[in-house]
């Protein structure tokens, strides 16, 4: 099995790391010193579950690379829409697409049986660009529950977590799938196959799109906001919200606001992602996180005055991270 990883950082690094030990034939994209650490150490993986390094193909050149069977997806979904480009020679009619990717994807609604069957949303896919970038058809969804860090370049620091939860938009236990997470958990990672991985998509995103925005706003911690009796409603408020707009499009999860509050505090003193760009300048990932569910909240006639109070002042904080970048 050949895959490629476009955007090898923390995770996507970690995956490929894990694959090639298995024996798949990967191929790694970075760039900087990152990228010249793997080409002369490899990837150094250091973890709680022992340290192992592997060797995969590294470069900066997709072209180098040619057809593969699997593209792995580890960069942030605001540069989706870019990649057409670094994608294109790495396909053949049967290569596979598969998006590690916080929030709401740009196939959310292809093959989902419903009033809403193929309707695109605008603020993840605007004009239709990430579509044109990455086809649905080819699209495979992957929840990470793996949490991983650059320590260094080449190294990758596994905290916590080696699953991977990965399913067809159009909910079928497809060959593809089951290929791709037979090698993942050959590689020593857990890779179910989800009949509807929407599910794992609003759970996960019932943290996301409350802690990744409050943490860029206070620079607090995930712990930090649990503790705090007003974040802590405030957090509490986003997710009833968040909820409230998946069941309008037909996903019910089976989860409590306080299971979920309890899970994100025992994370403890955990910097978000979006708190991480920020610190770094670099823009935050919020259209797949807050603007899609103001937009589905919009589709469906929801209600969600918390959730759009926060998507404006999280907005007005990215405007300004991205004019001074």
């Amino acid at each position: 099995m050949k895959v490629a990883v476009l955007g090898a950082g923390a995770i996507g690094a970690y995956v490929g790391a894990s694959l090639s030990r298995a024996g798949a034939d990967v191929h790694l994209v970075a760039r900087g010193p990152h990228l010249a650490a793997l080409r002369e150490r490899g990837v150094e993986v250091r973890s709680p579950r022992g340290d192992f390094t592997a060797h995969p193909h590294a470069t900066d050149d997709p072209a180098e690379i040619g057809p593969v069977d699997h593209v792995f997806l580890g960069f942030k979904a605001n540069a989706y829409a870019a990649a057409g480009p670094m994608v294109a020679p790495l396909l053949h009619e049967r290569t596979t697409i598969i998006a590690a990717q916080n929030g709401i994807p740009w196939w959310y609604f292809h093959k989902l049986p419903g009033p809403f069957e193929g309707h695109r949303i605008e603020s993840v896919d605007p004009d239709g660009a990430v579509t044109r970038a990455l086809p649905v058809d080819r699209a495979i969804g992957c929840v990470v529950y793996a949490a991983t860090e650059i320590e260094s370049p080449g190294v990758v620091r596994h905290l916590e977590g080696t699953r991977f939860s990965i399913g067809e938009p159009g909910m079928t236990v497809s060959a593809r799938c089951t290929e791709f997470a037979d090698a993942m958990v050959a590689g020593g990672l857990k890779c179910p196959v989800e009949p509807d991985l929407r599910c794992d998509i609003w759970i996960k995103l019932m943290g996301n799109i409350a802690f990744n925005p409050l943490s860029a706003l206070t620079r607090a911690t995930m712990a930090g906001i649990c503790r705090h009796a007003g974040t802590r409603k405030l957090v509490a408020q986003m997710m009833e919200e968040t909820l409230e707009v998946a069941h309008r499009v037909g996903c019910y999860p089976e989860i409590s606001v306080e299971k979920r509050l309890a899970g994100a505090e025992r994370t403890g003193e955990h910097k978000t992602s979006t708190l991480q760009d920020l610190e770094r300048g670099r823009p935050m990932e919020l259209d797949v996180l807050l603007a899609a569910v103001v937009e589905l909240a919009d589709l469906t006639g929801a209600e969600v005055p918390t959730l759009r109070a926060i998507t404006a002042v999280a907005d007005l904080l990215n405007q300004q991270v991205v004019a001074a970048s």
